[in-house]
């Protein structure tokens, strides 16, 4: 599998499944078992194991994501409380190893959250009333257009508005990882070192 690497997203346009279900915590998305993958192994066949598959490895047909029809998906559609309980980054990767560019909910997990825009998912928030007229969207076309310059989803004639923190909107447009944000600030970074230099001179380690 290749290095991620962080990626500008504006538009994303492609196969999109309805997952009707609230409160799906991280230990659904990815089992506690598969934490000891190595990310460079990829974890996308671990996500929603437990219910993708039954006990003896076979495909559950009502699963959305087994359906052939949605096969490649990369954007979700969920309901409430999408990624809570533990904090495992794991639950992202294997999303974004999946293909999964976007999660669109109702509400996210915060910490959930957090890792998606660190790995460049898109973690969409609409109202409860847009959620299922999304979700009845997506499951008569299959498909859904991501804007994130616009803020809007689209599946088939219908357009509903997204919400999503102003700092990681700007973060998933510009492709920035925490190091390049922190690039952003260099002039600032630059300025108080400068000052810290000359109030502080004796706090500057000598240089050789």
């Amino acid at each position: 599998m290749q290095p991620f690497k962080m990626q500008p997203v504006k538009k994303l346009d492609g196969i999109a499944v309805a997952l009707r279900r609230d409160n799906v915590d991280t230990d659904q998305v990815i089992p506690a078992r598969y934490l000891k993958v190595a990310r460079a192994d990829g974890l996308g066949d671990a996500l929603f194991r437990d219910l993708r598959f039954d006990a003896d490895g076979k495909p559950r047909p009502d699963f959305p994501l087994n359906d052939p029809a949605r096969k490649g998906a990369s954007i979700m559609i969920g309901r409430k409380n999408f990624g809570v309980g533990s904090s495992r980054e794991a639950a992202v990767y294997a999303l974004v190893d999946h293909g999964i560019r976007c999660v669109v909910a109702t509400s996210f997990g915060d910490i959930f959250a957090g890792n998606a825009v660190n790995n460049g998912l898109v973690a969409a928030i609409v109202s409860e009333e847009d959620i299922e007229k999304l979700l009845s969207a997506v499951e008569q076309t299959g498909k859904a257009e991501v804007d994130l310059e616009e803020q809007t989803i689209k599946s088939g004639n219908y357009v509903v508005p997204f919400s999503i923190d102003p700092a990681r909107r700007m973060r998933l447009l510009n492709g920035w990882d925490d190091l390049d944000l922190t690039k952003q600030h260099k002039s600032q970074i630059d300025a108080f070192a400068a000052k810290d230099k000359a109030e502080r001179p004796w706090a500057v380690p000598a240089a050789g």
